[in-house]
């Protein structure tokens, strides 16, 4: 069996938060989240014994993920944006995030059926995962964008205009409901990838005409040491064919997982997660332009 462990990323508080009790909830809210809480901590496991002086131990939640930063992964500060918006939440909440991550396919998979995880991250919203997730609120927004070779730049109005090229995008990826439904009618020849990276990869070896991708994970590739310098001049982008779109947590669509939803969504109202949102770009963008 694959040792899930040695995927882990532990996002401990750097200090413990206040007892459940003492959380400054809003008094007409309070009974009502109690009752959220207590429901959702029927799946949260213990972390460790019990301290000599009756302190409970701290509690523990844990999603699937895939590394894709800069919305979430193990080596980014607080664990990416979207990362960040959950540790603040369930900081609130006295419980410990951990996220873990695997290639997205597993990731779905574990979230979705390991008893292990309460669900999985980051994940958009469509029709069809709507059988299978309750959906957190947004952990953020996304901009996708068609990226290409500026020596062969794509001009389209519309995605129809899109019919002549091979398109790169991810296995098990949703790219919006136009996209997804012309795919299907086999309007678009689409060539699937393991992720955005080994995409970014074929566009420049020219073994498809553009690719799909989110605008901030492609900045973040042409901003690492993954890429030259050169190779990054020679991306160029249209943002027009896709709407803006957030991502959720998907909690397991069961009666802890629902309980679960709702106690995160009641926390995270306590927060503006816009300005949380605001404040990790630009503090992104500043780790970006840093010699």
């Amino acid at each position: 069996m694959l040792s899930i462990l040695r995927w882990s990323r532990s996002l401990a508080p750097s200090r413990l938060p206040p007892p459940l009790s003492s959380l400054a909830l809003p008094p007409r809210r309070r009974l009502a989240g109690g009752c959220l809480l207590w429901l959702a901590l029927c799946a949260v496991q213990p972390v460790g014994a019990a301290h000599p002086d009756g302190v409970p131990p701290l509690r523990v939640i844990r999603f699937a993920a895939e590394d894709w930063p800069p919305f979430v992964g193990p080596d980014l500060p607080d664990s990416g944006l979207s990362g960040a918006l959950l540790q603040a939440v369930y900081g609130r909440l006295g419980i410990q995030l951990q996220i873990e991550y695997f290639p997205w396919k597993r990731t779905m998979e574990f979230g979705l059926h390991h008893p292990r995880y309460a669900g999985f991250l980051a994940v958009w919203r469509t029709p069809e995962r709507e059988q299978l997730c309750h959906f957190s609120s947004s952990i953020g927004n996304t901009q996708t964008v068609l990226a290409f070779l500026k020596s062969a730049p794509v001009k389209a109005a519309g995605l129809a205009g899109l019919n002549k090229l091979r398109i790169g995008t991810v296995a098990g990826y949703s790219n919006g409901e136009q996209f997804d439904a012309m795919r299907q009618r086999g309007e678009l020849t689409v060539d699937e990838g393991v992720n955005d990276e080994t995409n970014l990869r074929k566009l420049l070896k020219q073994r498809v005409g553009a690719i799909v991708v989110e605008r901030h994970v492609l900045q973040h590739l042409l901003a690492s040491r993954r890429f030259s310098r050169a190779e990054a001049a020679r991306i160029g982008s249209i943002d027009t064919l896709f709407k803006e779109r957030s991502v959720h947590v998907c909690f397991k669509r069961d009666e802890q997982g629902l309980a679960q939803q709702k106690a995160f969504n009641e926390a995270a109202r306590e927060f503006d997660l816009g300005k949380i949102e605001r404040a990790y770009w630009k503090d992104n963008a500043r780790r970006v332009m840093a010699p």
